[in-house]
């Protein structure tokens, strides 16, 4: 199977990031891929909370959404958006992934479970959770020979995620991002090799790289790591492009018959707190 990871410099107007994503839809699928995954934030990398209200659409009848769908009937793709702001009930948004079928049907979603609320020394408390809700549920589904499991950006420093994604039947973990220039290079290689080493699993990262309309910069420098820790596709820059690879699923099979640490976690007591 061949799976692809697309990179973007998404900016603040859905329409526009959904022409230029087009092209490199196309790219991949003349490049024999048979999944495609993209960035966190494809359709929308707003500036602030009111821009972000002011332009997402409600799930329903979602006009980007829609249009993908016929994307991928028309390409013969799965076709996963990484992630998309969705308005809820609360106010808030869900940081919703979506995954279609090649006939164009929606087959899974998934909202991003771990939020970022950080006080940083020196910097402004940062609350995610104030703009957007986080998901309660993870999620699988069935791409091919694999089994895909669903993950965004931040959730990949939760092993635990991954730990349950893989004993549900997970064996590639898809991780569309949005990672700061600084996190990503101190961070981004590392984590994701290491979530592909202790699942046994294909890990795929599309990431959104470059200096985007809302001033934010991001570090790009998507990759595909195999199930044993090897990066074996990467972008090696920050800007827009497609990335391919072949992957086995016997690859899997053979990781986790020689390292079994999915077979072989026990249950154990926490310590007790201390006073």
């Amino acid at each position: 199977m061949k799976i692809a990871a697309i990179q973007m410099c998404s900016g603040l107007d859905p329409d526009q990031n959904l022409a230029a994503l087009e092209p490199l839809l196309e790219e991949a699928a003349g490049q024999g891929a048979d999944y495609v995954l993209t960035p966190e934030v494809t359709m929308i990398f707003p500036e602030n909370r009111d821009q972000l209200r002011s332009v997402a659409a409600p799930f329903v009848d979602h006009p980007q959404l829609a249009k993908v769908g016929e994307l991928a009937r028309r390409l013969g793709l799965f076709i996963q958006i990484g992630s998309l702001p969705i308005p809820l009930e609360d106010g808030r948004f869900a940081n919703r992934s979506v995954l279609f079928g090649p006939g164009g049907e929606q087959r899974a979603r998934y909202d991003k479970i771990h939020l970022f609320d950080a006080d940083i020394a020196g910097l402004n408390a940062y609350r995610e959770s104030a703009t957007y809700r986080g998901g309660e549920r993870a999620v699988t589904a069935e791409l091919g020979e694999f089994r895909l499991g669903f993950s965004i950006c931040y959730d990949m420093r939760f092993p635990r995620l991954y730990n349950t994604l893989a004993n549900a039947g997970a064996t590639l973990m898809a991780v569309p991002a949005a990672f700061t220039v600084p996190t990503g290079q101190a961070h981004w290689h590392v984590l994701l090799r290491a979530r592909a080493i202790e699942t046994g699993s294909y890990v795929i990262a599309a990431a959104q790289g470059g200096v985007h309309a809302n001033g934010r910069s991001t570090y790009g420098h998507s990759l595909i790591v195999d199930p044993w820790g090897k990066v074996i596709a990467e972008l090696d820059h920050d800007r827009p492009g497609v990335l391919v690879a072949e992957i086995d699923p016997q690859a899997v099979v053979e990781a986790r018959q020689r390292i079994p640490a999915l077979a072989n976690a026990r249950d154990f007591a926490s310590p007790a707190l201390q006073d």
